[in-house]
């Protein structure tokens, strides 16, 4: 074999020998690489988790100011830990992109120093530009990029920056900016990576922002509740002061009258109502009783029912309101008032005030719509001879003998429908021992717990009973009718008038 020849196979077998190494130096060269990235990435999951456990914590803990902020400086931290960053800040920004507040890593900054950074950097500094911008802002090298701006006083040298806009969908919340002094520190991965760490950001900012209007409506709930408390308590006085008034327009004393005795209640479902009852003396020795309803209930009703009272009171006592006047015994009846039942002038006198009632209420006040149903009774004490118009009011029972012996049907409607209408006047004789028992619907429709009405036929099953006196009579059936209302709502006012007449004995 020739050296030529020998030479040949040694070259070429150094030569396969050489290619296994320098493949197996790449190979371990990439091998070291990709350990190297992936101990890169185990540190920046490691960062990124940290911050996502304070994001969660940020917006568990949104209730309160101060841990919110707390926890932004946590995030600004672990966010400069997550890209290597040495110093960073925190923007927080509102509607008009002004700063509401400011993070710093440099927890030591002076106050002083914070404030000439921040009158800066939305003029002259990258968080500036990014505002107006609005998109992320990556400087590899502050050196060669006219975006930084270095500014006076400012307490290190940047080479890198990095900043990341803040948004939830078109809304700008805030600047996130991050620092360190070597040139290409911060890469396009980085950047995304951020991005998205900003968009879990927004959504924890959001959530402040959105309890902090809801804190602010509380708040403002609150004052408007105190607000409503102070009216309602003004409201309530003035309620009671009106009930007290409303009170004073019921008899204060019922006349005593010989061989007659007379009981009465009054149960307004609000502080004021529209029911009213009434007894007092005449001309001639006579005694007016009344039991009214006036429609609606209320302040308005309240209202009404004292001037339909008054009215009444005027009106049957022969005097003057507003140009209208009691008729004379000379005067016609025109045909409003049906007397034929009676040639007593005292009775008839008086019984025309419902028709000078009917008149005022509908002349002046027609507009409103207000009315009422009214029983008013003259009565002779001497005899128990009792002349009356009943207005559309609920029947009035006579009861006798443990029966109910006559009803007072209604002789006409309501008062103050509409002027000169005609009201019949009706006649009844009461009989020693017989009892005269008015009310008004709130007694009848009163309701259980159930809504189960009270009714006309137990009201009168009551009547029916034996009863020693009118006092006990009335006793009766309240005990009975506050018992079936028990502790329902009570709907409407209840009134009660019963005159009864002292037997013979």
């Amino acid at each position: 074999m020739s050296l030529l020849r020998v030479n040949s196979m040694v070259a070429i077998n150094h030569q396969s020998q050489e290619q296994p190494q320098q493949q197996l130096i790449e190979e371990l060269e990439a091998l070291h690489r990709e350990m190297t990235e992936l101990k890169t990435q185990k540190q920046a999951f490691e960062a990124q988790r940290e911050l996502l456990e304070h994001l969660v914590a940020m917006a568990g803990c949104s209730v309160c100011k101060e841990m919110l902020k707390a926890t932004l400086h946590d995030t600004l931290r672990v966010s400069s830990k997550l890209c290597g960053a040495e110093k960073g800040s925190l923007f927080l920004l509102n509607s008009n992109g002004d700063i509401t507040d400011s993070i710093l890593t440099q927890l030591d900054t002076t106050p002083e120093v914070k404030a000439s950074l921040l009158r800066s950097v939305l003029d002259k500094g990258i968080a500036g530009w990014v505002l107006r911008n609005r998109q992320v802002a990556l400087i590899t090298d502050t050196e060669t990029d006219d975006r930084w701006v270095m500014l006076p006083n400012q307490p290190y040298i940047v080479r890198s920056v990095l900043a990341v806009p803040i948004f939830k969908n078109e809304e700008l919340l805030g600047i996130l900016t991050l620092l360190h002094r070597n040139p290409g520190n911060f890469s396009l991965e980085t950047a995304y990576l951020m991005e998205l760490t900003a968009h879990q950001i927004a959504l924890v900012l959001e959530n402040a922002q959105l309890y902090e209007k809801l804190e602010e409506s509380y708040n403002s709930l609150d004052k408007a509740k105190g607000a409503i408390e102070t009216y309602s308590k003004a409201l309530d006085s003035e309620l009671e002061k009106g009930r007290q008034i409303q009170i004073d327009f019921l008899p204060r004393e019922i006349p005593q009258l010989p061989n007659w005795e007379i009981s009465a209640c009054f149960y307004p479902a609000r502080q004021v109502a529209g029911d009213f009852y009434d007894a007092f003396m005449l001309p001639g020795n006579y005694l007016g009783l009344v039991i009214a309803d006036v429609c609606d209930k209320g302040v308005g009703a309240a209202l009404f029912m004292a001037l339909f009272r008054s009215l009444i009171r005027v009106f049957s006592g022969q005097t003057q309101l507003e140009g209208l006047s009691i008729i004379g015994k000379d005067e016609k009846l025109n045909g409003f008032i049906d007397p034929l039942v009676t040639t007593d002038l005292n009775q008839i006198n008086a019984l025309k005030a419902v028709l000078l009632t009917n008149n005022y209420i509908a002349q002046e006040h027609g507009d409103m719509n207000m009315f009422a149903t009214l029983f008013f009774g003259v009565l002779n004490p001497a005899d128990g001879c009792l002349t009356y118009i009943n207005a559309g009011h609920e029947p009035l029972f006579i009861v006798g003998d443990s029966r109910v012996k006559q009803y007072l049907k209604t002789t006409g409607p309501a008062v103050g429908i509409m002027p000169n209408i005609r009201f019949k006047i009706q006649q009844v004789q009461l009989e020693p021992g017989d009892i005269l028992i008015g009310y008004t619907d709130g007694v009848t429709e009163a309701r259980a717990p159930s809504r189960e009405f009270f009714t006309t036929k137990r009201l009168l099953s009551l009547l029916e009973q034996p009863t020693s006196s009118v006092y006990d009579l009335l006793e009766r059936i309240k005990t009975n009718l506050f018992s079936h209302i028990d502790n329902a709502q009570q709907f409407d006012d209840i009134t009660m008038l019963i005159v009864g007449r002292s037997p013979i004995i």
